[in-house]
């Protein structure tokens, strides 16, 4: 009930992010539904109608991420001072965010069943003259148990994934523990920074209290002198001096790591003269598996390593005596890094895998089914829109600092310009390097 009170007070962007998830969870959830109409129609080649479902589980995955991101960016699940009093803490926020989720999918899942079922002829007349009853089995009974069974993935998986990303997390303490804080389920540092047992002040605690007070003093006074200009450990930072950037990204070896691998087992396989033993639908010609985990380990190597090099642009950005603007633009690329970096890995690992899959199009055959053109469609889409959406999840993020940069007196066009500088940096980079790998990953399927 809180998560349908939620959705229904939420802002319109929201709901339309929301609707959004909807879309490509019907859109997902139709292809499943029609790998299931293909095995029924073709019960002697169960082979194929697994590698279409194996070919399903590419819009899932960019569904379930678009849906990550979405929940991710959504106000009414982020924690706020007071709400933990009134039973909504981080764990509650966590359900209602997956709940949330799990509604939106499920509802495309319905409009996707329903749409199914007109095609089908059960609501009303077929359409189209019955020119899709490959896909649909519409002389054979619809197997309700398998279509559910099939249309529960996405709000399944999406909502147990919005849990796992959104889980509390604990805060790991530091090794110095800072003046004034307390420790322990019964111990308290006091200011002199030495732990008060349980016990301390009772009937027997009058003598370990004294004790305790001068040698908390005899330490105060040898730390003020030997570290009075020392910060290190404290709960107030100097505000004169700047925070450090995060660190970089430890993926970027990895990925170029993965990535070089997937060239070479793409390399590989296109020198062999195996024949193919896939036979890949939607009018693209058979190839073997090794080119698919090629094609797999580039994207996965381009996702790893898209954070990294994002650090890195913004680290060349402020680098040569940057002035307030390219300094901004890197500093803030440094520090959103992870957060826009991975939808960009994988937006060109998206591009550069449809790029080198036209290298597989047969002109003989026909020109792209309907089922092919949705999944592709659904994959480019959801991939953009978790990239639109991590770029407003980091404008949330550093919402603060804007606001605290106009009230310093910083023009706004300045803040505009920054935004354009980073994204022409990006553009800049990730875009001959999208090329580049998609280029060298076709080059062993021409001919």
């Amino acid at each position: 009930m809180l998560a349908l009170r939620l959705t229904r007070a939420a802002h319109p962007a929201v709901h339309l992010r929301r609707l959004l998830v909807a879309t490509a969870a019907a859109g997902t959830g139709f292809l499943l539904l029609c790998t299931l109409g293909y095995a029924m129609t073709h019960p002697d080649s169960p082979s194929a109608s697994v590698l279409r479902l194996a070919w399903c589980l590419t819009p899932l995955a960019a569904t379930v991420h678009f849906a990550v991101a979405v929940a991710r960016t959504d106000p009414a699940t982020r924690p706020r001072p007071g709400l933990s009093a009134i039973g909504l803490g981080p764990a509650r926020l966590m359900a209602v965010a997956a709940t949330t989720t799990a509604l939106s999918c499920t509802l495309g899942s319905m409009l996707a069943l329903l749409f199914y079922l007109h095609l089908r002829g059960d609501l009303t007349g077929m359409p189209f003259d019955g020119a899709a009853s490959e896909f649909l089995a519409a002389d054979r009974p619809l197997p309700l148990p398998a279509a559910l069974t099939l249309l529960a993935l996405v709000p399944v998986i999406a909502s147990v994934a919005v849990g796992v990303v959104l889980r509390p997390r604990e805060a790991r303490p530091s090794s110095s523990r800072p003046p004034g804080r307390s420790y322990g389920r019964f111990g308290a540092y006091g200011r002199s920074g030495t732990q008060e047992t349980f016990g301390a002040y009772g009937r027997f605690g009058a003598r370990l209290r004294q004790s305790t007070q001068s040698a908390s003093s005899a330490r105060a006074a040898e730390h003020e002198v030997g570290e009075s200009a020392s910060t290190e450990g404290t709960d107030t930072p100097d505000p004169t001096s700047p925070p450090t950037p995060r660190a970089a990204p430890s993926g970027l070896p990895w990925g170029t790591a993965i990535l070089s691998a997937g060239l070479a087992v793409e390399a590989y396989a296109g020198r062999t003269t195996a024949a193919p033993t896939l036979t890949l639908p939607g009018g693209l010609t058979g190839t073997t598996p090794a080119i698919l985990i090629g094609f797999l380990l580039t994207a996965v190597g381009l996702a790893l390593a898209a954070p990294g090099l994002t650090h890195l642009t913004g680290r060349l950005l402020q680098s040569a005596r940057p002035g307030a603007l390219r300094l901004l633009a890197g500093r803030v690329l440094m520090e959103e890094a992870t957060r826009i970096g991975r939808p960009l890995g994988i937006v060109c690992a998206v591009a550069s895998a449809a790029y080198a899959m036209t290298a597989l199009y047969d002109p003989a055959e026909p020109a792209f089914g309907p089922l092919t053109t949705l999944g592709t469609l659904l994959v480019t889409g959801c991939t953009v829109a978790t990239l639109l959406t991590a770029a407003v999840e980091a404008r949330q993020a550093r919402a603060d600092t804007t606001a605290a940069l106009l009230r310093l007196g910083a023009p706004a066009t300045m803040l505009r310009s920054a935004a354009a500088l980073r994204a022409a940096a990006l553009l800049a980079l990730f875009g001959p390097l999208t090329l580049l790998v998609a280029e060298l990953a076709a080059l062993p399927l021409t001919p």
